[in-house]
């Protein structure tokens, strides 16, 4: 009878000697700053921006002026979350620079940790680099939308729709990543963005109306 050949798979261990999965391991919260910027931002850009051209079209039916609205809402706002972004995040680095400082003089820290605190410093411009481009691609979803699309209430409609569609795509992307509940991730974004475009619509109407602004 032929000889059998025996193959070991060696399943890493930790410090106490017990067997773990990698994969089940990972700490998923280590995701969360990244997670969190990149969805907020373009979370912010599409509702933002969804919201102000539902705005000017509920007193403006012209198509150009709700484009050149939406373009510059996305370029002050992009510019407004890269400052805001580098600001924060540089003062994080400064408190988290200062207490390396004062941990310099704590005995027993030895180089291996010193290298570790120094590569999960927080990166100012990184920050405010992906920030601005994340809120520019959320908040170019309803300019795209709205672009090609002649009827003033068909126009309206499509930015609702693409806007949606988006919402529930952000959501979806920020669950998956952070391991979080699907649905109720995707529900929290999509009413949070029907709420801000309807109330927007609402009261612009309303104030176009009463002041003779509507056109």
């Amino acid at each position: 009878m032929a000889a059998q050949t025996q193959v070991q798979i060696t399943i890493p261990k930790d410090h106490n000697g017990q067997k773990q999965a990698p994969e089940e391991d990972f700490d998923y919260s280590q995701r969360s700053q990244w997670v969190r910027a990149a969805v907020l931002g373009a979370n912010d850009g599409l509702v933002s921006i969804a919201s102000l051209m539902m705005g000017v079209g509920a007193v403006q039916k012209d198509v150009k002026a709700m484009i050149l609205t939406g373009f510059a809402g996305l370029i002050a706002g992009a510019c407004s979350m890269a400052i805001g972004e580098f600001v924060s995040v540089y003062s994080q680095l400064d408190i988290e620079r200062a207490q390396m400082k004062r941990n310099k003089t704590t005995e027993g820290q030895n180089q291996e940790c010193k290298e570790g605190d120094k590569e999960q410093l927080p990166k100012p411009f990184q920050a405010a680099v992906a920030s601005a481009i994340a809120f520019s691609l959320g908040a170019i979803v309803p300019i795209l939308a709205a672009a090609f699309i002649a009827n003033h209430k068909v126009r309206l409609a499509v930015i609702v729709a693409a806007a949606s569609l988006a919402l529930l795509a952000f959501g979806g992307i920020g669950a998956f990543f952070g391991r979080s509940p699907m649905v109720k991730s995707c529900a929290r974004v999509l009413i949070g963005g029907w709420m801000a475009m309807a109330i927007t619509f609402g009261l612009t109407k309303l104030i176009g109306s009463t002041t003779g602004m509507e056109l």
